[in-house]
């Protein structure tokens, strides 16, 4: 025989910690923050481009035999940058391309035994969006890619 369900609610202590940390936001502040960024977005293309740039480069000499682990860090890093920034610079797609590449070479054993060919597909997708001005992942373009490209980390990431 079953008993009753009990529903409960337990206190959310979250705001007694934090305590007024968060009182003293100054919306101004945050709003000169934004207009300064703003004021510097027709930057944004050329800041992107030297990005992809670095991104570039730094995969050209992971594909190079003889490659050192420190190599496949800079690569790493490369891609982490554009994972934050390419949503910063109009391109949001090109922040999840690589956050997928991040996703696959997170570690260090993950960069050991990452398909050279996924790199490289990660690589090319991303400079496809910037060239084609694919920004948003519902370009059905870019949802494509991103779906396979997922599908694809995520196959990896199972394989043993």
């Amino acid at each position: 025989m079953s008993q009753p369900a009990e529903t409960f609610r337990p206190p959310n202590l979250l705001k007694a910690k934090l305590g007024n940390r968060f009182a003293s936001i100054d919306a101004a502040a945050i709003a000169r923050a934004e207009a300064a960024l703003a004021s510097m977005s027709d930057q944004f293309g050329d800041w992107l481009d030297e990005e992809m740039r670095k991104l570039e480069a730094a995969h050209a000499v992971i594909r190079k035999p003889g490659s050192s682990d420190a190599d496949m860090e800079d690569f790493y890093r490369r891609a982490h940058d554009l994972k934050g920034l390419g949503t910063t610079y109009g391109f949001p797609i090109v922040s999840q391309f690589a956050s997928s590449l991040c996703k696959l070479i997170d570690s260090p054993e993950g960069r050991a035994k990452a398909p050279a060919a996924l790199l490289d597909s990660h690589v090319l997708a991303i400079q496809a969006a910037v060239r084609q001005n694919v920004r948003e992942a519902s370009h059905p373009i870019g949802k494509a890619l991103l779906g396979e490209l997922a599908s694809q980390v995520a196959r990896y990431a199972t394989e043993d």
